[in-house]
């Protein structure tokens, strides 16, 4: 199974953020044995004004099995944070949590359904927006064949986000899903150009101090370094014996040496992918993962 890059939330602090504060959120409701009642409906936004379920409908799940798909969801995608830093992928939050909100409210508004609870509780619209950045940015590493049919890496987080729209009758998860969806794609076409908006440092830096240190990850990473000066490391090692040398040694550019360090991945580890891979990126990120399954 596809795992994001290293392990823990290192280098992604918004996402701990959000995932604790999700957990956080349902188990406050759970506890008081409000769960039930969480969801959108017309008659709870435009005839009872309870507005308060627009703030707990972003955060908090209705149920336990919903929580613990949510939540490796969106520990997973924390890759997208660690590709674009934690400035833009907090804008990218921002918009995918309003603008499927907007579109949910939309739709209740057009529906005008009193008797019905039309829309489940949880962060579906980010959950599903990022599926959209999943699908084009996410290259497949590995491919398998079950039953005569050929699966990739990337088809068990397909599988487990369908899981999360069953969890939850799918009557009331399909809205806020395909919302997600829009809403990505309108991220995904660079819609009042908020591709290029980003927060300054300082939002990242309250998040890094709101959540819980991620010690654990940053000693593995730290362990993972090459003490050995130039002798290669395993992922050299694996690229030499999965990917052809290449002729003439090839010297990574810096621009692409640093997104792989913003995906949680060594610097030494990311040079040696690079040379293996020509300086493609993709490939290199291929090289990371596999050697990382090993």
């Amino acid at each position: 199974m596809m795992n994001g890059g290293p392990s823990g939330f290192n280098n992604a602090p918004v996402t701990r953020a959000f995932v604790i504060a999700s957990a956080l959120f349902t188990v406050v409701f759970g506890i008081r044995g409000r769960s039930n009642k969480l969801g959108l409906s017309y008659q709870d936004i435009f005839q009872n004004l309870q507005l308060w379920k627009l703030l707990t409908s972003l955060f908090a799940f209705s149920s336990t099995p919903e929580l613990m798909f949510g939540l490796y969801l969106l520990y997973y995608f924390r890759v997208f944070e660690r590709q674009i830093g934690s400035s833009k992928y907090s804008v990218f939050i921002l918009f995918s949590v309003i603008t499927s909100l907007l579109l949910e409210v939309a739709a209740l508004a057009i529906l005008k359904d009193p008797s019905v609870n039309l829309i489940t509780s949880g962060p579906y619209g980010l959950i599903f927006s990022s599926f959209v950045q999943f699908y084009f940015d996410i290259p497949v590493s590995s491919r398998v064949r079950f039953f005569g049919f050929r699966f990739s890496d990337k088809s068990f987080i397909y599988v487990a986000g369908l899981q999360q729209l069953l969890f939850s009758s799918w009557k009331r998860s399909i809205l806020p899903g395909v919302c997600g969806i829009l809403a990505g794609l309108l991220y995904r076409l660079n819609i009042f150009y908020v591709r290029r908006i980003k927060y300054p440092d300082f939002v990242a830096a309250f998040f890094s101090w709101f959540s819980l240190p991620s010690s654990l990850s940053t000693s593995s990473a730290a362990a993972t370094r090459n003490v050995l000066g130039n002798s290669p490391t395993y992922v050299g090692r694996q690229a030499e014996r999965n990917y052809p040398a290449p002729s003439a040694s090839v010297e990574p550019q810096e621009d692409s040496i640093s997104t792989l360090v913003s995906m949680g991945f060594d610097r030494n580890d990311a040079r040696q992918a690079l040379v293996q891979a020509k300086n493609d990126v993709n490939i290199a990120t291929n090289i990371l993962l596999e050697a990382q399954s090993h």
